[in-house]
């Protein structure tokens, strides 16, 4: 039963809109806040040296204060955000799916726990036919043709 209610799409746009309402809410109030995210869903632009970014736990937590919180953005579905990393301060925006906030903190209590498990996206293999269609449109350039039969 918890399992079903978790992993329900309802309750994950619920969970994702509550995180939105709180993060909306600590930015107009100016109150500095952590956020504990889940790493594999969070987006770097530029992307960080790998020498940061194999730093980072699964589970991470990122503070908002000063400009970090004064560059933060909202959307309905993603929060972003510049900031520092690394002894060299390595700037990277920090793009935040709001289903990847797990926690949001002020203070070290945590003011929101997202509990939502979001549905598994399933990966689509590629079908025969697709491949059959990939491998004519590949034929279809004669250039490929003698590439091929060498």
């Amino acid at each position: 039963m918890l399992e079903s209610l978790l992993g329900h799409n309802n309750f994950n746009q619920l969970m994702k809109k509550h995180a939105n309402e709180v993060v909306s809410f600590l930015l107009k109030e100016g109150i500095n806040f952590s956020i504990l995210t889940n790493i594999a869903d969070v987006e770097f632009d530029p992307i960080l040296p790998v020498e940061i970014s194999q730093n980072f736990k699964p589970i991470t937590m990122f503070f908002l204060a000063g400009y970090t919180f004064e560059s933060t953005q909202l959307s309905s579905e993603t929060m972003s955000f510049e900031a520092g990393f690394g002894s060299e301060n390595f700037g990277s925006i920090v793009n935040v799916p709001m289903h990847a906030i797990l926690q949001i903190i002020v203070e070290e209590i945590p003011v929101f726990i997202n509990l939502s498990t979001p549905p598994k996206i399933e990966e689509k293999k590629p079908t025969q036919e697709g491949v059959k269609r990939s491998m004519d449109a590949l034929m279809a350039n004669p250039e490929n043709q003698k590439l091929l039969k060498r």
